[in-house]
């Protein structure tokens, strides 16, 4: 009985010594072959680094306001008899708006008037009479004096008229209207805006680290989400002598023309300065680049021969490079690459340092300095 039991336990040992070894012979076969594997080439479009002229932009973002514009208001109490505007019309200067009640000025005028004129009269009979000495210096001092007097006191009857008279101080066009007939005005109490849209103005911050390369006359380039696809070219008009304490930036005022008043004040605007200088810059597309927190990087193609066939085939190395600026679909590149290397356009993400490759470009997108993509 022991015996059996003995050799039981040597079997199962056996078995288990076997099944062992034959595992073993297994994972160090699966191991060889991994070693041996080649992992088919990775279908890829490329690019060629090449040098291109960029032009020195600042970029920034602005506000539209008017070359000229007031909200008109009453500078005296009185009633409104006349509304002489339509809403949202063109005016030219000196064009009748509101007409306030002057009627009692109308008269006190005519009373004003009449005063002046016998001061007047009486002027010019002390000059007679002083002229054959029958009154005195004074007297003729004195009938001065009270026609000016009168002569003042129609000025002023005249300028309340005038000021109740209310007229657009330049050509523009109006807003809303904000009165109606018969309400009383208080001096202050708004009218109507008036605002002359063509030309222009776009003010717009920049830092004062970008001061030196700022003067009137360069060149802007306006885009606004009011005009679709449209960029509105100007010129800088005014640079601010002052910076601003608080946010360290410089407030520039560029002129645009706007002659389908299309633009109004207080639209927001992407506003684009053109420096005179241009850049040369190595650029490739933004899809090369494969991004990582630890440094950049993309893949360059090089040729290379299979080490057991010999036949001809194309290889990928990772190359770590230092990105610059970024225009539309292409990005510059600082240092890590050389002019007319080819690198990997797109897939980056898949690929790894030595890699196998096969290019085909004729599915490679199309990369533009200012693309335009539908809004679908």
């Amino acid at each position: 009985m022991k015996k059996r039991i003995i050799f039981a336990i040597l079997g199962l040992i056996v078995l288990i010594a076997a099944l062992g070894g034959i595992k073993v012979l297994q994972i160090g076969r699966m191991i060889a072959q991994g070693k041996q594997f080649a992992p088919p080439p990775e279908t890829v479009t490329t690019a060629v680094a090449q040098q291109d002229t960029w032009e020195s932009l600042l970029t920034s973002v602005g506000s539209l306001e008017a070359f000229q514009g007031v909200t008109v208001t009453a500078e005296l109490t009185g009633k409104v008899v006349q509304i002489a505007f339509k809403p949202g019309t063109m005016v030219a200067v000196g064009d009748l708006l509101v007409q306030q009640d002057i009627s009692s000025e109308e008269a006190q005028l005519r009373a004003a008037e009449a005063t002046a004129a016998l001061t007047r009269l009486n002027l010019e009979r002390s000059r007679e009479l002083l002229a054959r000495k029958m009154i005195s210096q004074s007297e003729l001092d004195n009938s001065q004096a009270n026609f000016k007097q009168a002569a003042a006191q129609s000025d002023t009857i005249r300028a309340a008229i005038a000021k109740k008279t209310i007229r657009a101080p330049f050509a523009g066009r109006l807003g809303i209207r904000l009165v109606n007939l018969g309400q009383i005005l208080n001096a202050g109490d708004a009218i109507v805006s008036l605002q002359a849209l063509d030309p222009i103005f776009v003010d717009f911050l920049l830092p004062q680290q970008q001061l030196a390369q700022l003067k009137p006359g360069l060149t802007v380039r306006v885009a606004s989400d009011a005009l679709p696809g449209q960029v509105i070219t100007g010129k800088i008009t005014a640079v601010n002598p002052q910076v601003d304490a608080a946010t360290r930036n410089i407030r520039v005022q560029a002129t645009l023309a706007n002659p389908d008043e299309r633009l109004r004040p207080g639209m927001f605007a992407n506003v684009t300065v053109v420096l005179p200088a241009q850049e040369k810059l190595l650029t490739i597309p933004a899809t090369a680049v494969l991004y990582a927190p630890y440094s950049d990087s993309v893949f360059v193609v090089e040729e290379k021969r299979d080490e057991k066939s010999g036949s001809p085939g194309k290889v990928v190395r990772q190359q770590f490079v230092r990105l610059g600026e970024k225009r539309g679909d292409f990005v510059a590149i600082a240092s890590g690459l050389k002019e007319r290397e080819t690198i990997v356009s797109t897939g980056v993400f898949k690929l790894r340092n030595g890699q196998a490759v096969v290019v085909d470009n004729t599915l490679a997108p199309e990369f533009k300095l200012a693309p335009k993509p539908e809004d679908n």
